[in-house]
């Protein structure tokens, strides 16, 4: 068996990178059963063939698009410990979740669409990887409770409600453009949503934020964990 030198390695994950970015459009605007390995391939400027070769089948294409948008959303989360700060840690994972939201609000989209039909393609992985996962940072959470760095919150709910607020912004932009008579959010949009969901939330737990100071450093780290 050869290997493949460094030029086929740069191809091949171009190519799988494109393909990924195509059908993360494509099955966004046209849920999975609207949407055709064709589709992709135009969308992606590339040959039938070569998208099969490369992803393997629709579901495994479908399946994989909605795990990595987990994996994004929750990377900000998978190193904390009862030695962290909740502050810093809270106010990360928003702010984390937000400038996720703007920069890859398809995946939002289809990952939400997915959930609405029951989630038939991912019953596994919420039963089984999702829910450990969820189960792991509520202990955490919980350790904070007891020590008093923290009110005594459901750490799942908490856990839901940090997804389902910064993810609305991307799931539902055409009501929020329309009640706010804009015809796209801006930075400076961004930036106060951010701000008003990271006061709010933070001051429902009862958790002081972070200083001015150590917030900028946590913030300038935590963008080197989002996966892209």
């Amino acid at each position: 068996m050869t290997s493949m030198n460094s030029p086929e390695l740069g191809r091949r994950a171009h190519n799988e990178s494109v393909i990924l970015e195509a059908a993360e459009r494509v099955f966004a605007c046209h849920g999975y059963r609207g949407a055709s390995v064709q589709a992709i391939a135009e969308a992606a400027g590339l040959p039938k063939s070569n998208v099969l070769y490369y992803v393997g089948s629709k579901r495994k294409l479908y399946v994989a698009l909605l795990e990595r948008m987990m994996a994004r959303w929750n990377a900000m989360l998978d190193d904390i410990g009862e030695d962290d700060d909740p502050g810093e840690v809270l106010e990360g994972f928003i702010r984390s979740k937000m400038r996720l939201t703007r920069k890859h609000p398809q995946g939002s989209r289809l990952f939400a669409a997915e959930v609405l039909q029951g989630a038939p393609f991912l019953q596994e992985y919420l039963h089984g990887e999702l829910r450990e996962w969820v189960r792991s940072r509520a202990r955490v959470f919980e350790r904070w409770t007891a020590k008093g760095l923290m009110d005594p919150v459901d750490p799942v709910w908490l856990i839901f409600l940090i997804w389902s607020a910064t993810q609305h912004y991307a799931d539902f932009e055409a009501q929020i453009l329309g009640i706010t008579d804009q015809s796209a959010l801006g930075e400076s949009d961004y930036r106060a949503i951010t701000d008003f969901l990271c006061h709010v939330i933070l001051k429902g737990c009862g958790v002081r934020p972070p200083s001015d100071i150590d917030s900028k450093r946590h913030f300038q780290d935590i963008q080197g964990k989002e996966l892209t």
